[in-house]
């Protein structure tokens, strides 16, 4: 398991009883995280002044308590010399996952690599891209970048987080689109690229209210993906936080689809608790890289 141990601005303080109690960059959250299943709280004292809880409903869904009115507002978080813009969002979320910064930094550091080792231009296709906190990793280093989601609410976000992180006048290009339309399309153009990642959600809707489930629709897209690989491709990674979906199952998918002389790897994504030898996994990858 790959452990994320350098985001200073976000901590795990504890968690238990399908909470987890976090601090981004100042506030305190308490969240669900149906892993945690055991009872007892490592440091009950911690349990105190928290600035927004969200709350589950037996219907579906649920909502926020805010305690603190900073929150009804954005604020950022820090990672290295990356900005994002925070807020609280329905179905528990903030706008980031802080466990990607394992991803960011192994972006960034093949980007840098390259474009010192004979590479003029590194380019990027960010698919469900959300907030963009990959395709800001990658500009950061270097590379153009293709950003693609279905919400033009997430891809106005990333626009705001790219100019916080001072990168808004780098080559981007977002796409709102179903990301399996757009690739198709960058077929026929013969448009390539050298990285390609993917953070697919395990049911969604396209611009136009296109269905995805992962189970039926990820292996095609892959393999539609392939076809738009550069012919010295540098990373391709698809991100999962599918219940179910194994990293076996998705290093197959990268066998069966990437006709390239490379390596193939996966691993859990985890966060470490602060004082404490436990650990909360929070995804995996799965990824082709150049050898």
């Amino acid at each position: 398991m790959k452990i994320i141990n350098d985001f200073k601005e976000y901590k795990l303080l504890d968690m238990a009883d399908g909470m987890k109690l976090e601090v981004w960059n100042g506030f305190k959250l308490l969240r669900p995280d149906p892993q945690i299943i055991w009872k007892e709280k490592t440091h009950p004292e911690l349990w105190n002044n928290i600035d927004a809880t969200y709350h589950r409903s037996n219907k579906g869904g649920g909502e926020w308590e805010v305690k603190n009115p900073k929150l009804n507002n954005k604020w950022d978080i820090h990672y290295k010399d990356l900005t994002f813009n925070l807020k609280l969002m329905g179905f528990k979320h903030t706008g980031l996952f802080p466990e990607q910064a394992y991803n960011w930094d192994l972006l960034m550091n093949t980007i840098k690599s390259a474009k010192e080792n004979g590479y003029k231009e590194v380019k990027v296709l960010n698919l469900f891209a959300y907030t963009g906190g990959a395709s800001i990793a990658c500009l950061k280093a270097g590379a153009s970048v293709v950003h693609v989601d279905s919400s033009r609410g997430m891809v106005d976000w990333a626009k705001t987080n790219a100019e916080a992180s001072g990168v808004s006048d780098k080559p981007i290009r977002y796409i709102v689109d179903d990301v399996r339309k757009f690739v198709k399309r960058e077929i026929k153009r013969g448009n390539k690229y050298d990285i390609i990642l993917m953070d697919p959600p395990s049911f969604g809707r396209g611009s136009k209210s296109e269905v995805w489930t992962i189970e039926d629709d990820l292996f095609d897209l892959v393999k539609n993906c392939s076809e738009i690989l550069s012919d010295n491709p540098l990373l391709f990674i698809i991100n999962s936080y599918t219940t179910g979906l194994s990293k076996t199952i998705l290093e197959s998918v990268l066998r069966l689809t990437i006709n390239k002389k490379g390596i193939i790897t996966s691993d859990e994504l985890c966060i470490p608790m602060e004082n404490s030898d436990l650990v909360l996994p929070c995804g995996s990858y799965t990824r082709w890289e150049k050898e």
